[in-house]
């Protein structure tokens, strides 16, 4: 819960420099070397020392930075015109292999991900944006679900529904299901859950700065079912959770075939489509661009980003890894973070 007190302009936004054998923390450094970041949000570094010395070296910059002791002191500060940084040791360099997924290195991404929501919960940090990370890596260094979301919504106690979005400029993604099994996908769909992810999204559609925004639901069959000839889901399930949702006021419009209706998000009709399952609409998102895209990690009581993309481990150390995706999840923390409540 929030208790500190948050300035009028400038949210506080805790930066983590992701997996150590990967792209982020070269990412990083080329965020706070090459853009306005600091216009934004009033930032603070959190990592290996190590770790982001050699990010500025790969990116070739050297960003200046204020070093702080605690997240107590950032939101203090009166100068934030440099980030804070905030070291922390997790990892070394002789145990890290670059381009590999290592049990150490997601061990590392979660000991500094765990401190920053910490410092959520004592009101010192109103939103956080991740480098990329490697599931596999983190789930052998100890991460005991199925995705960083559900560690997220399990430290910070959440109760009610949660579920990723992903994000392409004005255009967001939400899900019904995700990361499971395709041929379990059906039974993931209730009305509920479909009214719980379209609400979700349009609430953090506003949270980020659009006031009315429009959300089609996509169908979950072939043609939308083609009248119940090709599956009844639309019919007995999708259509009626949609009605439930324009009873209660959301701008909300559904069913749709999946593969017409993101061309008329594209063309800026909705701002937000419901998607039945994890591909249907991150084929499309990814196809539309890749190295733009962000994920949103919607439900929780602190606004968490990070890029689409993962940890690109074939172009790792290279200097070549593109900082848009980045830049842009940063920009939607620091929006988010500035309409935390406080108290």
């Amino acid at each position: 819960m929030q208790t500190a007190t948050q300035p009028a302009t400038q949210p506080v936004v805790a930066l983590t420099l992701g997996d150590p054998a990967g792209i982020g923390p070269e990412l990083i450094a080329r965020l706070l070397g090459q853009t306005d970041a600091t216009a934004h949000a009033n930032i603070v570094l959190v990592g290996d020392a190590w770790l982001w010395a050699e990010g500025q070296k790969i990116a070739g910059v050297q960003v200046a930075t204020q070093p702080v002791h605690s997240f107590a002191e950032v939101r203090s500060r009166v100068d934030t015109s440099l980030p804070a940084w905030l070291p922390m040791d997790t990892v070394t360099a002789a145990q890290v292999v670059r381009s590999q997924a290592q049990a150490i290195g997601g061990a590392s991404v979660l000991q500094v991900l765990n401190a920053c929501m910490d410092a959520t919960q004592r009101g010192e940090v109103d939103a956080i944006c991740f480098a990329p990370l490697n599931k596999f890596a983190m789930k052998q260094g100890g991460l005991r679900h199925e995705d960083e979301l559900h560690h997220f919504a399990e430290y910070l106690g959440v109760k009610t529904y949660f579920c990723e979005f992903n994000t392409l400029g004005d255009l967001w993604t939400s899900r019904v299901s995700s990361h499971i099994p395709l041929k379990d996908a059906a039974s993931y769909l209730t009305q509920e859950r479909i009214q719980q992810a379209a609400a979700l999204i349009y609430r953090s559609l506003q949270a980020s700065g659009i006031a009315t925004p429009k959300v089609a639901v996509a169908a979950f069959n072939p043609h939308g079912g083609d009248g119940g000839t090709c599956g009844r889901e639309e019919i007995d399930t999708i259509a009626p959770a949609v009605a439930a949702l324009q009873a209660q006021g959301i701008a909300v419009e559904g069913p749709f075939p999946a593969d017409t209706i993101f061309l008329k998000a594209r063309d800026g009709e909705y701002q937000a489509i419901v998607t039945m399952y994890h591909d249907q609409g991150q084929i499309a998102i990814k196809l539309m661009g890749f190295s733009k895209g962000v994920t949103v990690q919607g439900g929780l009581p602190v606004p968490i980003t990070t890029p689409a993309h993962g940890t690109a481990y074939d172009i790792a150390g290279q200097g070549k890894a593109d900082v848009n995706a980045t830049y842009n999840a940063f920009r939607i923390a620091a929006r988010m973070g500035l309409a935390q409540p406080t108290n």
